[in-house]
């Protein structure tokens, strides 16, 4: 609910909301806008183009000369007639049900309008973070047992290269490199499938929305492992030099099963700890300028042009969306954490 207070405040506040796009067009002689309202409405607009502003629609900008019954019923329509905190209370009891209301200027439902782009937003985050994982995990463990060594030195000059370079920028070399922007032309440039994808076999199409997904996915992998590399390398580096792992070695156990059956409950707990914030940035806010550049028209893209547009229904349904799958992560984190370390006992603790 904080967050949605706190982003239902700032709303109130931002310049340009949908009343005043549509007086921007009206006043700018759209008569696709001035017909939505029927030609009553039209004619009292043009009745009054002469007349002094009133208070009522000294709010707005660009209002002069309108009639205040015709901003009263932009208001109307927009649901700016009521009072911030009635309307905020009304959001709030929809937003239980389920019910996040219309988009301003599409004709369709928020809800509906997520699960229609869902499915881009879910095969980039759900294979990219996947793949940063298996990559970064191993890859630090390796580091920590090699510290120092020359492996981990050039790795680490790969990973701060990596960690350097925005994903949008290795986007923008990815295509000038394999998409035929000016070297091979192996990979597609943009969209998630091809034409004609639904007349293909299932193994034609598993294989052409894997073709489309390597760059993207490769973008946000390349520039997304290098935290995550150093956390793992940095975590299993604390646990190496512990007493237990002293002992584990001198019963006689190798190098393998010290660190995989003593060393890695404990160092992956700091690793489990950061994978909702982890997952909810590449889901959304990382894939963003990759949805962008490779014209994938999925949530993160959505939720920028709906900002961009004052589509305040799609801005807050979003924002209420992501706030409950960031709870649901950190739920599964919590119980992960129990499977994970046996020592961490809650009921012991609540006891």
């Amino acid at each position: 609910m904080g967050i949605m207070l706190i982003s239902f405040v700032i709303i109130q506040f931002v310049p340009g909301g949908p009343v005043e796009r549509m007086i921007a067009e009206l006043q700018g002689h759209s008569t696709e806008a001035t017909a939505r309202f029927g030609g009553g409405s039209g004619g009292d607009m043009g009745a009054s183009a002469g007349a002094q502003s009133t208070g009522q629609n000294n709010q707005y900008r660009g209002a002069q000369g309108l009639d205040p019954e015709f901003i009263a019923e932009l208001e109307a329509l927009y649901g700016f007639d009521k009072p911030a905190y009635e309307r905020f209370w009304i959001m709030l009891k929809n937003y239980v049900q389920f019910d996040l209301g219309q988009s301003y200027y599409r004709d369709i439902g928020v809800i509906d309008l997520m699960l229609e782009k869902m499915p881009v937003s879910i095969s980039l985050g759900l294979w990219s973070t996947l793949l940063i994982y298996l990559i970064s995990i191993p890859l630090g463990i390796k580091k920590a047992v090699k510290d120092g060594e020359a492996f981990d030195i050039w790795t680490s000059v790969a990973i701060f290269v990596g960690y350097a370079i925005p994903s949008f920028m290795f986007a923008i070399l990815l295509i000038v490199l394999f998409a035929g922007g000016r070297y091979w032309d192996v990979f597609p440039l943009r969209g998630l499938t091809s034409d004609g994808f639904e007349s293909m076999s299932l193994l034609q199409q598993i294989g052409d929305y894997a073709w489309h997904m390597v760059l993207p996915v490769a973008a946000m992998v390349i520039s997304g492992f290098a935290s995550l590399t150093l956390l793992t390398k940095n975590s299993f580096l604390d646990e190496i030099g512990k007493q237990y792992v002293l002992t584990a070695r001198s019963k006689g156990l190798s190098e393998r099963q010290v660190l995989y059956g003593h060393v890695f409950r404990n160092a992956m707990l700091i690793v489990i700890a950061g994978f909702p914030a982890a997952f909810i940035h590449i889901f959304f806010t990382g894939s963003l300028l990759i949805e962008v550049i490779f014209s994938l028209d999925g949530l993160g893209l959505l939720g920028y042009e709906s900002v961009i547009n004052r589509d305040y229904p799609v801005v807050l349904g979003t924002l209420y969306i992501f706030a409950l799958i960031g709870l649901l992560t950190t739920l599964i984190r919590d119980v992960v954490y129990v499977t994970v370390d046996p020592r961490i006992d809650f009921e012991a603790r609540g006891g």
